[in-house]
Formats: C-alpha cells, sequence, structure tokens
C-alpha cells in the first residue's frame, strides 16, 4: 500500500465514523433523507462494481434488491437481523450466478433487456408463489430497528462494498474485467475466462445490492412483491450511476447526493409525473452526459493538461 493510498482509507475511515454519528444528531425528514441517500450510494456503488469494468448496463437492480428483502422476511420470526442480511447476500450471490451463467453470454441491447426482463419475471413468479401456494398477498417485518439503526447498516455496507471494490481493483479479477471491458477479444487473446471473471463479479455485486435489500426490508414492515421488486429503482439506479461516472467506484456519490434531493422534491410536489420526469431525466444522462459528471470533468482535466503540454513545447 503505497502512502498516498493509505491517507485515501484513512480519510474514509474517519468520514465514515463522522457519518455514524449522525443518527444522534439528527431525526425525522434529515435522518430519512440521509437514509434514502445511503441507500442509493449503497445500490449504486454495488451496480457500479459489474457495470462500470463491463459496460453493461444491469436492470436487474431490483430482482436482488427484492430476493434480500424477502429473505428478511421470510426468515424475520427465526434468525437475528444481521445474520438475516448475510442470508439476503448468499440469496443474491447465488440467484447472479445463475442467472448470469445465461445472460452474461449477450451483450449490448440484449443484456439490458434480459436483465429488465428477469426483474418483471422474478416479481410475477413471487406474486404467484404468494397467492396461488402460500395465500397470502405479503409478509409482515415487525422488528424495533428505527432509521438510525438503518443508516448505520448501510454505512457499514457501503463501507464494505468500497473496500471490495478496492480489493477488486487491486487483484487479477480487477485487471481482467478491465481488458474485458476494452475488449473481450483480446481479453480471450490473454487467456482471460471471460465469462467466469464476469459471472463471479456479477455475483458480488448481486450480494451487495440483496444486502441492501435485506438492510430495508424493516422501513417496510410489510412486504409484498409489487414494493419489492418495484422496476422504477432499477432505473433510479442507472440513472443515478450514470450522471455521476461510472470510471471510478466513488463516481456514482457524484450523482446519488443531488439526485436524490431533487427525486424527492419531485415525488413530494408531482408524485403523478414522477415517473415521466425520472424517464427523461435518463434521457438526458445518456444523450449528455456519456461519461457522467466525473468523466467530463477528467476530459476537461486532460484536455487542459494537453493544451498546458503543447504551449510549454512551443515555447521551448
Amino acid at each position: 500500500m503505497t502512502r498516498s493510498e493509505g491517507l485515501t482509507l484513512f480519510t474514509a475511515a474517519a468520514a465514515f465514523a463522522a457519518l455514524a454519528a449522525l443518527p444522534f444528531v439528527t431525526e425525522g425528514f434529515y435522518l430519512t433523507l440521509a437514509v434514502n441517500m445511503a441507500l442509493y450510494i449503497a445500490l449504486c456503488t454495488a451496480w457500479t462494481l459489474f457495470s462500470g469494468p463491463t459496460h453493461l448496463v444491469s436492470l436487474a437492480t431490483a430482482a436482488f434488491f427484492g430476493i434480500g428483502t424477502y429473505s428478511v422476511a421470510i426468515g424475520i420470526e427465526i434468525l437475528p437481523f444481521p445474520l438475516l442480511i448475510l442470508c439476503g447476500g448468499v440469496a443474491g450471490a447465488l440467484f447472479a450466478a445463475l442467472v448470469g451463467a445465461a445472460t452474461l453470454r449477450v451483450s449490448g441491447a440484449y443484456f439490458v433487456i434480459f436483465t429488465l426482463g428477469l426483474a418483471e419475471l422474478t416479481r410475477q413468479v413471487v406474486a404467484y408463489l404468494q397467492t396461488k401456494v402460500f395465500g397470502s398477498m405479503g409478509l409482515f417485518v415487525l422488528t424495533d430497528h428505527g432509521e438510525g439503526d438503518l443508516f448505520r447498516y448501510l454505512l457499514g455496507l457501503i463501507a464494505a462494498i468500497f473496500l471490495v471494490g478496492w480489493l477488486i481493483g487491486r487483484a487479477r479479477l480487477g485487471f481482467a474485467m478491465r481488458v474485458i471491458g476494452n475488449d473481450e477479444v483480446v481479453a480471450r487473446h490473454f487467456g482471460i475466462e471471460v465469462a467466469r471473471s464476469k459471472v463471479i463479479l456479477f455475483m458480488v455485486s448481486g450480494a451487495f445490492i440483496a444486502m441492501v435489500g435485506a438492510i430495508m426490508a424493516p422501513r417496510y414492515a410489510y412486504i409484498e412483491p409489487q414494493s419489492a421488486f418495484n422496476p422504477t429503482m432499477s432505473f433510479l439506479v442507472v440513472i443515478m450511476a450514470l450522471l455521476g461516472g461510472t470510471r471510478r467506484l466513488w463516481g456514482p456519490l457524484v450523482g446519488v447526493v443531488p439526485f436524490t434531493i431533487v427525486a424527492d422534491f419531485i415525488s413530494a410536489n408531482f408524485p403523478d409525473h414522477f415517473n415521466v420526469i425520472i424517464g427523461l431525466a435518463f434521457l438526458a444522462v445518456v444523450y449528455l452526459l456519456k461519461d457522467g459528471v466525473t468523466g467530463a470533468i477528467e476530459q476537461a482535466l486532460g484536455r487542459r493538461r494537453r493544451a498546458a503540454s503543447v504551449t510549454g513545447e512551443g515555447r521551448a
């Protein structure tokens, strides 16, 4: 570990420790807003773990989130909550392995469509099982965990996501995914097992997203397929991540914080037009900010450095 990396880790640890005290400082609206931000930071960074290096846009977030939520709903009367969060992660990883083995053989628009259909299929299957097999519309999740507890759980999970992302970036898997993201043909010539590498990273991403769903289960109190497998969540995650930029794991932070505030304002004041506005935002981000805010800043700085270098050479 270099000195700069050590300083970065120390700064991040100090920031997380300070944020953990937030529930003791504020409550009500601001704490709820902080939980929403932490929720989407966790989802977007977990999504970026896979979609960032592979450049594959996954709309399966709702499926993994719902699996985690139902993991808690099913076992809340049997196992302690922290253990159920881990169970949700395991369920998400297994689901990602099963699905990834088939879906990751396709790419581009086909992958986007497949993952969107997967999330909807999962919701329909769960709804059918609940109503036709178990004879109920939903499940209760009654715990004594408040917004402050959920915020601290999410904060710990965000720290874990960043740590795992940092470790992957330094490992052979991180190098393999960077090569795969640039050119899969070249990756195969290097002897990289493209399908296997994608599935592993898809499992890691899916596990973390499912753990986010497990953490948020107590907020819903009553779990049903429509809320647990909400497709809007998949699009929100993509919009926020792309807005911030996926070249860096921390890039989505730039998109999550302002967009969460704006989305909260829209849902409160224009609830009937929320999906339309979100759709327009999605189109605007895709067409106007291809590499996100962080990508645009990096490109601008790169152009400035090149211009300064050319000017310096001309003077010499």
